[in-house]
């Protein structure tokens, strides 16, 4: 947990100061960021950066000590994941990448990782829940990126969202959402109770709803980012306890 979260919060400095200097932020209609804000400095969040991943890295050596080295290889991936994603002399996340990587780090890597830790080997549970966890946290850039296509082609940042164009965007936010409720009825093959995920269906409606009017843009999309956080969740801890009660 704690590997997992002190990396989010590196990448989240490294995205703040790299958008900032970049420029991309300069229009930004979410939450505030502290480069862009003037709330603090470039070399400021650089620090704050640089000591959330020494706390990364701090764990995640006790964690290779204990499992093994290749722990070290997922690590660095991780480290190099989030750090190219807007940082570097050519950012992914500027290209059109960001969905895919999202899907592999917060999805594949996040879900199957933590149950290698845990049993010091690889199962198709682990791989297959990790589509749907994968899916949501794709579906929180897709919306992110809805709404930033007018500021973030401004700026000259190709998201996937300013490639395909605000339509096409809104499609994808409604299968990836879609696609994490579909690969439930193959978990519950395997674990049945799997299928308690289905009762955080109510909370994708607003969310959805929001997105699929066409109505909603820029600003106006926060409150969607908000839901589909809390889908998020709702479908994690759901999901978590089927399968623990199915185990």
């Amino acid at each position: 947990m704690v590997v997992a979260v002190s990396i989010q919060v590196a990448t989240n400095y490294v995205n703040d100061y790299a958008d900032g200097q970049r420029g991309s932020d300069r229009n930004r209609v979410g939450p505030t960021r502290l480069v862009a804000s003037g709330q603090a400095t470039v070399g400021e969040v650089k620090r704050a950066a640089l000591v959330a991943a020494l706390v990364a890295a701090a764990a995640g050596l006790a964690l290779a000590v204990a499992v093994g080295p290749e722990l070290l290889v997922v690590g660095a991936a991780s480290f190099a994941a989030g750090y190219l994603y807007t940082a570097g002399p050519r950012p992914y996340g500027y290209a059109g990448w960001g969905e895919v990587f999202v899907f592999v780090f917060f999805g594949v890597v996040a879900t199957a990782g933590s149950t290698y830790v845990q049993l010091d080997r690889l199962t198709l549970l682990a791989l297959g829940a990790s589509i749907p966890v994968g899916l949501l946290a794709t579906a929180l850039l897709v919306v992110n990126n809805l709404r930033d296509i007018p500021s973030d082609a401004a700026a000259g940042k190709r998201t996937l969202a300013v490639h395909v164009g605000d339509p096409l965007t809104r499609t994808l936010y409604v299968g990836v959402i879609a696609g994490a409720f579909v690969a439930l009825p193959v978990l519950a093959l395997g674990r049945p109770a799997a299928l308690l995920a289905v009762l955080s269906a109510p909370v994708a409606v607003p969310p959805v709803r929001a997105v699929v009017s066409r109505e909603a843009k820029g600003a106006d999309l926060v409150p969607a980012l908000a839901g589909t956080g809390r889908l998020q969740a709702a479908f994690g801890l759901l999901l978590a306890a089927g399968l623990a009660l199915s185990g």
